[in-house]
């Protein structure tokens, strides 16, 4: 664990919140010391045993189950195995849904 409440992101890291039922697999991972965190509060190593707590209330819009999340400028990418109440942030700013890529025109 790190000083800041972070955790080492790599892929394949499963991650889960601990405000609420949000769990995440790293897809890809960005280089550097970077914190992501469910509902206000960082997300800790889906073995690790913490106390449920409740999302904070700016941080409480969701995610979504299958949904890939992404900053494309950092590099980070999850994808979401178990919704929850809380949503998901990078170093404290909203991490969104990644968009699907435009299919080439079939004509």
């Amino acid at each position: 664990m790190r000083e800041h409440g972070g955790v080492e992101l790599k892929a394949g890291a499963r991650l889960k919140s601990q405000v609420c039922e949000t769990q995440v697999i790293v897809v890809r991972a960005p280089q550097g010391d970077v914190e992501l965190s469910c509902g206000g509060a960082p997300m800790v190593p889906l073995d690790a045993d913490v106390p449920a707590g409740e999302p904070d209330g700016a941080w409480a819009e969701g995610t979504q189950l299958g949904k890939r999340y992404a900053d494309e400028g950092v590099g980070l990418e999850v994808l979401c195995t178990k919704a929850g109440k809380g949503s998901l942030a990078l170093n404290g700013a909203p991490l969104g849904l990644k968009q699907a890529k435009p299919l080439p025109a079939s004509d």
